[in-house]
């Protein structure tokens, strides 16, 4: 029989003369020291406090040692410093400086009811897994599931806190609209098989301005990309035109929101668009002339040639009325790439080619914020088998991606990471190496001499400061 042991030490090659050993007995040492910048970002937002306040607490307060508050902390925090996997607070419960960030009084656990809870100030996998199951309402006699959550006002606050982040009224908001993919790998809720992606994928909506995220609604793949993209645009302009009744406010998408339903509202309620529009030969045919013109100007100079058209045009069915048209007639060393896109924009507001080069074609810039929240942030991380709870998983990643856009508008302004995508601010000033003292009085956190970022963290921690 084997006999089963743990490794205490690991020996490495020597250096020169010396042993080289390791071994997990540093005691309580950090890998995400700089983790307190996001703390002072919240406590400028109140973010995790105004999601904690979406969910209705039934539990006796007298059996609970982690608050809701706390919990939603420590998951936010969790994925903004990337830990996306519940398993992984089994360990993480340790963290002294995670439990800080998450706002618990007895960071080192040592207040805990049972002994062997002790050292362990956050909660585990199991009591996380419990709040992500959380429900619209507490059902009668249930004994484990005792949270509720108000999806309604977790979709205010994103866009309350949007507006809360301009320093003036804007005179004009672009609401980007795109859905994507997110892939399943078990027979959740609501997994179908969507054959553009080729696998099996929920497909969620989002809804951006700028940089500020405002919608992430999970959807079944079985359904047309726009599906409930009316309902969705209608509660946010309705909200932001609360606060600010004037602003102009512009749809902008692909062709996958090209439907009448909101073209015609959008209309009737004095919001612009421009979304892109699928080709067919009736389009085709109105742009030959000027196909003709860049392809003549492509065989003359031998480089990539484009002419635009602008025309009124109307489907023979789907559409309501005449609208805009505004095509590009592209030609190419592989040869024509016509382009089509609608919008309710005069010719007198936007010129043809601007319209399409400098309004249409900046809606790419969403693409790079969706992959932040799948990539970096772990929206995909949508493995459990209820919607419900997936969708819930979702906000938690929406609500770290907006932590981390708070610090990168409030502290990184005017650094070399303004602009850095969420995972290199991540890597770059969040997981440093940290040794936590924990006295009476007061927490150090001894961040390593060898910071290679460490005049960013100094002008991001006077920015938070000011």
């Amino acid at each position: 029989m084997s006999t089963e042991c743990t490794q205490k030490s690991f020996g490495f090659h020597h250096h020169f003369q010396r042993k080289v050993e390791a071994n997990f007995e540093g005691g309580t040492i950090s890998s995400h020291g700089g983790g307190v910048l996001l703390r002072e970002v919240d406590c400028q937002l109140s973010l995790v406090e105004r999601l904690a306040s979406c969910f209705e607490d039934g539990r006796d307060p007298k059996r609970i040692e982690h608050r809701v508050e706390e919990l939603v902390g420590q998951r936010v925090y969790g994925l903004a410093l990337g830990y996306e996997d519940l398993n992984d607070h089994d360990d993480l419960c340790r963290d002294p400086l995670l439990a800080l960030l998450a706002g618990k009084r007895d960071v080192e656990g040592q207040e805990r009811r049972r002994q062997e809870d002790r050292g362990k100030p956050l909660a585990g996998k199991s009591t996380l897994n419990r709040l992500e199951l959380s429900g619209e309402e507490v059902g009668e006699g249930e004994r484990y599931k005792k949270i509720a959550f108000d999806q309604e006002q977790a979709d205010r606050l994103l866009v309350e806190l949007y507006v809360e982040a301009q320093e003036s009224p804007p005179e004009e908001v672009v609401l980007d609209l795109d859905a994507t993919d997110d892939p399943v790998h078990g027979s959740q809720e609501g997994r179908f098989f969507h054959g553009y992606y080729g696998h099996y994928c929920y497909l969620p909506l989002y809804i951006f301005a700028g940089r500020h995220l405002l919608c992430a609604r999970l959807r079944p793949s079985n359904i047309d990309a726009s599906a409930g993209a009316l309902e969705e645009v209608e509660r946010i302009v309705a909200q932001l035109r609360e606060h600010w009744p004037e602003v102009r406010i512009t749809l902008r998408g692909d062709s996958g929101f090209c439907r009448d339903g909101l073209m015609t509202w959008a209309e009737a309620n004095g919001v612009d668009y421009v979304f892109g529009l699928a080709k067919n030969e009736r389009l085709k045919r109105r742009l030959e002339q000027s196909m003709a013109e860049a392809r003549a100007q492509y065989e003359q100079r031998g480089e990539a040639a484009r002419v635009f058209a602008d025309f009124e045009y109307r489907t023979r069915k789907s559409w309501s009325r005449q609208r805009r048209v505004v095509g590009k007639a592209e030609y190419l060393a592989k040869g024509e790439n016509p382009r089509f896109v609608v919008t309710s924009f005069s010719a007198g507001c936007w010129e043809k080619q601007a319209l399409y080069e400098k309004l249409y074609c900046a809606r790419g810039e969403m693409e790079n914020r969706i992959k932040e929240q799948q990539m970096e942030l772990f929206s995909d991380r949508t493995s459990t088998q209820a919607m419900a709870s997936n969708q819930l998983r979702l906000y938690f990643s929406a609500f770290a991606y907006l932590m981390m856009e708070g610090l990168r508008r409030l502290a990184l302004r005017g650094t070399r990471m303004a602009r850095a995508q969420c995972g290199t601010i991540r890597l770059r000033l969040l997981r440093i190496g940290a040794l936590i003292r924990i006295s009476v009085r007061r927490v150090l956190i001894a961040l390593t001499s060898g910071c290679p970022d460490a005049d960013v963290f100094e002008r991001a921690w006077a920015a938070l400061r000011c």
